[in-house]
Order: C-alpha cells, then sequence, then structure tokens
C-alpha cells in the first residue's frame, strides 16, 4: 500500500537520493541541517510527501496548531518530504523526514517506492550524526560505509561492517541493499558534551563529505562561517568551566596523538540510544 502523495513527478536522469532523519540519528542536528541547507541552496522544490499517518505516535510526536495570516488555525503533522533539484547535469533528491514510531520497514518501502516511480536512481545516500568523543575545535570526523561492492572499493569509503543496535537510517540501507539498490551511509561525529542545539560543523563536514564523494556542486561558505562563530561562542563559554575546558583539552590531545575519534562499536551506540530514550522519556529498558 502506497502512502506517498504527489504533487507532481520530477522528470530525472539517474538522480541520486540524499535522506536525513531527525531524532536519534540526528545528533547536533548535523543531518537535517545538511538537507535543510543544501535543499535551500538548490532551490529545491517540494513534489511528494509521506502520510504520517500510519507511522507515528502522536503522542510522542504531537502535531503543532498554529495561526496563518493570524486568522485560520491549521495543524502541522510530522513532515516527510521529497524536494527535487537540477545542479549542473545532476538530477537530486532530498528527502528528510522524522525517525518513525512503528511500522520502520513500511516507512523504508515509502521512500524506495518513490525511487522505484521516478526511475533509474543512481545511489541513495542516508546522512546521520551521532554523540562521540570528539572536541568542538577540530572539524567534525565523517565516516562513510557502503554495502554496494561500486562504493565500499573505493578509498574513502568502508565496507558496510557495524553491528549493534540502529535507527531509521540503518533499516532504510538494508532496504535498498534487499531491493538492489545502492546505497551510501555517511556518519558524522558531535561531541558528547554540548547541549543537543544545532552544531554547524557537523553539518559542513557532511556537506563536504557529499561534494567530496558526489562530485555535486556545494557551496560551504555560510555555513563555514556560522561553523567559525559557533566554536568561538562556544570555546568562550567553556572556559568558564575549568573541569570542561580540561576535559576538552584533552579530547584535543587525543586527536593530535591519533587516538581520537574511531568508528563506534554496538556498545558505544547502544549507550548514545540509552542515552537519548532517557531524554526524550522513551523506555528505560
Amino acid at each position: 500500500m502506497s502512502h506517498v502523495a504527489y504533487r507532481a513527478r520530477p522528470r530525472v536522469t539517474s538522480p541520486v537520493v540524499i535522506c536525513a532523519f531527525a531524532g536519534w540519528n540526528d545528533g547536533g542536528e548535523g543531518a537535517t541541517t545538511t538537507t535543510r541547507l543544501i535543499r535551500e541552496q538548490w532551490a529545491a522544490r517540494r513534489f511528494a510527501s509521506i502520510d504520517p499517518e500510519d507511522f507515528y505516535d502522536f503522542q510522542v510526536h504531537r502535531p503543532v496548531v498554529r495561526l496563518v495570516s493570524g486568522e485560520t488555525r491549521r495543524i502541522d503533522w510530522p513532515r516527510n518530504d521529497f524536494a527535487h533539484a537540477r545542479v549542473g547535469e545532476r538530477d537530486l533528491i532530498v528527502f528528510e523526514g522524522v525517525e518513525p514510531n512503528t511500522r520502520w520497514r513500511s516507512y523504508g518501502d515509502q521512500i524506495l517506492r518513490v525511487c522505484s516511480d521516478l526511475g533509474g536512481v543512481d545511489v541513495l545516500v542516508t546522512l546521520g550524526a551521532f554523540l562521540a568523543d570528539v572536541p568542538h575545535t577540530r572539524p567534525a570526523p565523517v565516516t562513510a560505509a557502503s554495502s554496494d561492492p561500486r562504493w565500499s572499493g573505493r578509498p574513502d569509503v568502508v565496507p558496510a561492517r557495524y553491528e549493534g543496535p540502529t535507527g531509521i537510517v540503518g533499516v532504510l540501507n538494508d532496504r535498498a541493499a534487499r531491493s538492489g539498490l545502492p546505497s551510501l551511509s555517511l556518519w558524522a561525529a558531535s561531541p558528547h558534551y554540548l547541549p543537543q542545539s544545532t552544531n554547524p560543523k557537523v553539518a559542513l563536514a557532511l556537506m563536504e563529505r557529499l561534494r567530496d564523494l558526489l562530485g555535486i556542486q556545494i557551496d560551504t561558505s555560510d555555513v563555514e562561517r556560522s561553523a567559525l562563530e559557533w566554536e568561538q561562542e562556544v570555546t568562550q563559554a567553556i572556559e568558564e568551566d575549568g573541569n570542561l575546558a580540561h576535559y576538552v583539552r584533552r579530547l584535543e590531545e587525543a586527536v593530535e596523538q591519533g587516538d581520537g575519534f574511531e568508528v563506534p562499536t554496538g556498545e558505544d551506540l547502544a549507550a548514545e540510544l540509552e542515552r537519548y530514550l532517557r531524554e526524550h522519556g522513551g523506555p528505560e529498558e
């Protein structure tokens, strides 16, 4: 059964599909910030959406009531939108959604249905960001992984061998592999010691890796300035806390000695998932 509503169907040739999801897969809001920025930069136009009715617990993801023009009341539901842009000689599809509460396989199949409807998708790219022991003063590390031989054979992409808890990103990549659609997963690391607000350095790192891997035009000048300002503000705040400043310096030394960020283990992500559930009122077990 299709839960996709089309406004239009763009004509595309070998498009790249880029996906990001709010929720556990979005540390520092790095993944969804990336899709928002590139969608705005490319002037991507929305052409389809996934109906949220069967995929969300609305007591967890509550709809929001707002006034339009100060008079008409409108309810905004969790958004799961596809947008299309033509950048140079490439057709690009940007999908931004919210990690669903239920029926993950069926939800992933809705995204793959759109890929099938468009025809000839070159690669599906998922973006994610997680909390890790990395300093905010260094570029955010990004790992690219794929189970597709065309991608995993590249020196800048590692074979997908991760084992452990996963989110909708992992489920979607699995569904894509089972359907024969090449997929690529990019994960960036965000400092775990910072409040969970937008981290532009994570978005910058993901944008740069997308640009380099896919050979697409992405202007990072604005987010570079935002990242510099953000780093200065965070550093100033941290210097007021001696213990935290000392901890950040230890992380910096680890990076300089080559002992910094590594691909997270299943235990690492399990601990992060437990922390995420505690912070968002999920089940303790």
